[in-house]
């Protein structure tokens, strides 16, 4: 038992310093000269089936809201990372019989991927803080993590110049990344970097 426990902590080392390299390589903007033009409904359905036999354990629903035509200029392994982060954690607090909301749509000129649940969500004066490293609320301190998930999530939206922004889902938490639509001025960046180009 006691060699056991030792292995878990070990485990749970190793995936916090994992989790650490990973958002220090993300601002350090090495994952922009990857980026291409990235169609989203594709991964937002993905990831929903990833979760789908979980949450149906857990007695939660999750129903989804997709856009086909959404496309962002972006990193496609970066943004499964963060829709998968963002669901892990509404299924941490959504009780169950509860449900998670996935939505993808562009408005107003922006792309928007929302992840809302059912849960007891996060008090606004404590919004901005669960978003910084290993800041954990105290109702959580009994869920597994390491508090690095949302960092990540930060990590992220700001490389792919977009806003992140936590809200009431009345009272449950919305979570909601918007992201700049892929443009032609991407496709022109992205023809620049490929191989046999003049630049």
């Amino acid at each position: 038992a006691s060699v056991r426990e030792c292995l878990e902590q070990a485990d749970a080392l190793l995936a916090t310093f994992s989790a650490l390299l990973r958002i220090s390589r993300i601002e350090s903007g090495a994952y922009r000269r990857a980026f291409e033009t990235i169609d989203l409904a594709p991964i937002v359905r993905d990831v929903a089936e990833l979760y789908h036999a979980t949450a149906e354990d857990q007695l939660v629903h999750i129903r989804t809201h997709i856009d086909p035509a959404a496309k962002v200029f972006g990193d496609r392994e970066l943004l499964a990372q963060t829709l998968t982060n963002l669901i892990d954690n509404a299924l941490k607090f959504t009780p169950p019989g509860g449900h998670i909301d996935l939505e993808l749509k562009e408005q107003r000129g922006r792309v928007l991927l929302t992840v809302a649940d059912s849960g007891p969500g996060i008090p606004h004066e404590h919004r901005e803080r669960v978003l910084q490293r290993f800041a954990r609320l105290d109702e959580a301190r009994s869920k597994p993590g390491n508090g690095l998930g949302l960092a990540l999530v930060r990590a992220v939206c700001d490389q792919h110049d977009g806003k992140l922004s936590l809200s009431d889902n009345a009272p449950s938490l919305r979570v909601t990344l918007s992201l700049p639509p892929a443009s032609e001025s991407d496709k022109a960046a992205l023809a620049e970097k490929a191989p046999g180009s003049s630049t």
